[in-house]
């Protein structure tokens, strides 16, 4: 604890975001850089607590209870941070994650919501520290390819290159069995690559860690989709082990009457086309849907929600909104909701900044359900009909939305993007192997075995927990190579 007083001298500060107006006739990130004086002094905020909430998150009690997932060293950095000691604290970074510039852009830093400063004040900023060094470390030079000294000879296939995927891979590679990863699309990358828009994370990033991976050993195929390609029978027979890691991909959808108009869309393939486009010719080949000169009404009010409403401003659409079933979160914690929990209270992200910036309002609606989607003699929708919302108690106890009379209202649309989030992974991988499956669809695999009904099969990630953030993705990936290594070797010396 370099400054014992930081907590109470030095307030809460990030970087600063560029501005909304501007960042939208481009794809780059959307925060600007902060010095080095500004962020050792932020560091010192830290009290090195001695019982350090932010870096304890358990998979039992998630998602009620914060804290971070891959049990980062957070004390220990922050103070190495304001020493100026930036290449020590990298090597305490990677102890527990292998992907810090990927968390340190999209993730949502529970373990800010954990932080003991949080209880009566703001918290640390953990989140922007760990990129911080991340960035330092590849700006020096110091993250470098670093290939196991020895092999094992044993053989583990992983399928999907998500970040569960990606961190099974390099916790197997790393202890010397030999890793190919397989991957339907033609980047690597999964959500990381096509689900997260540039303006979140900058594809180079994406592409610098692959290309280290790829040096220190691990082999990639992309263009190739289980199940199809190539049968899970004879992944099964050749590798020695099998790692799925596909995701929960299958997306919830709307049964409302006019679902099948033109122009009604799955929010991920908006985005996946967009980002592919974007890479490809930047967005010359016309390969994307686009928004330019639209109404967009986007269904569903989380993070991939705000994706579609900052994707849609910068193609330059006439309007969105965003419609959420649920209650507007309240601005500050509730009784009902105190630390260390997960604080629920309504946060502006940068898509509501750049929409406040652009039409004069945050595009959000809530408690409004979708009651039909209207559409023209050619079949293309044209507008959504909703009603308003509360929710109460049913007969049986059970929370659920009631109409509330008189509430009906019509937006005009000429795009509609569902996204409602998913329901679990496709099943045919499963299927075809005999993969047992729990009530939810997903992989049947117990958390901190992860090995599944078919031996030397195992699953992690959103294949095997359900939808859930990058961090415990990564958390998934480093449990179910340490469970693989355990299965093929007998013992096992890496960590989770």
């Amino acid at each position: 604890m370099g400054n014992p007083t930081g907590f109470i001298d030095v307030a809460r500060q990030l970087p600063e975001d560029r501005d909304a107006k501007e960042r939208l006739i481009d794809w780059q990130e959307v925060h600007e850089h902060m010095s080095e004086a500004d962020i050792k002094e932020q560091a010192s905020r830290c009290m090195d607590c001695g019982v350090p909430f932010c870096m304890s998150g358990k998979s039992q009690y998630a998602p009620a209870v914060a804290g971070c997932p891959v049990n980062n060293l957070i004390p220990e950095w922050n103070d190495l941070i304001y020493r100026g000691r930036w290449k020590e604290a990298l090597l305490r970074l990677h102890k527990t994650n292998n992907f810090p510039e990927f968390t340190g852009r999209v993730c949502p830093a529970p373990c800010e919501g954990s932080c003991v400063l949080g209880i009566n004040a703001d918290p640390v900023t953990i989140k922007h520290h760990e990129v911080s060094i991340i960035e330092r470390g590849f700006a020096e030079g110091w993250v470098v390819a670093n290939p196991p000294k020895q092999r094992t000879g044993q053989t583990v296939a992983v399928i999907g290159s998500g970040p569960a995927g990606l961190a099974a891979a390099a916790q197997l590679n790393s202890a010397g069995h030999l890793v190919t990863l397989y991957e339907r699309a033609d980047r690597i990358g999964g959500l990381l690559m096509y689900g997260i828009p540039n303006m979140k994370l900058q594809k180079e990033v994406v592409e610098r860690r692959v290309q280290i991976m790829a040096e220190e050993g691990i082999n990639f195929v992309t263009h190739t989709e289980v199940g199809k390609d190539i049968s899970m029978q004879r992944l099964a027979d050749e590798f020695d082990s099998v790692v799925i890691a596909t995701g929960a991909t299958v997306p919830r959808d709307l049964p409302v009457l006019g679902r099948n108009a033109k122009g009604v869309h799955f929010a991920m393939e908006f985005l996946t086309k967009n980002t592919k486009s974007l890479l490809d010719s930047k967005h010359e080949d016309g390969a994307y849907i686009s928004a330019k000169g639209k109404d967009v009404v986007v269904i569903g009010g989380g993070d991939t929600g705000t994706d579609c409403v900052g994707t849609s401003l910068r193609h330059g659409c006439n309007s969105v909104i965003q419609l959420e079933i649920m209650p507007q979160p309240p601005e500050t914690r509730l009784d009902n909701n105190p630390w260390p929990q997960w604080p629920k209270k309504l946060l502006v992200d940068y898509g509501q900044e750049e929409s406040i910036a652009v039409q004069g309002a945050d595009p959000r609606q809530y408690l409004v359900m979708t009651k039909k989607i209207e559409q023209d003699d050619n079949g293309q929708v044209n507008a959504v009909h909703t009603i308003g919302v509360e929710w109460k108690k049913n007969p049986e106890g059970q929370m659920i939305p009631y109409e509330v009379a008189g509430s009906e209202k019509v937006y005009p649309a000429d795009l509609v993007l569902l996204a409602m989030g998913f329901l679990g992974p496709e099943g045919k991988i499963l299927d075809d192997l005999g993969v047992e499956k729990d009530s939810r669809s997903n992989a049947k695999a117990d958390y901190g075995e992860f090995d599944t009904s078919v031996k030397g099969v195992f699953a992690c990630g959103d294949a095997r927990r359900g939808q859930s953030l990058i961090v415990w993705a990564i958390n998934e990936g480093r449990g179910a190579a340490q469970a693989v290594d355990q299965y093929l070797m007998g013992k096992t010396y890496l960590p989770k």
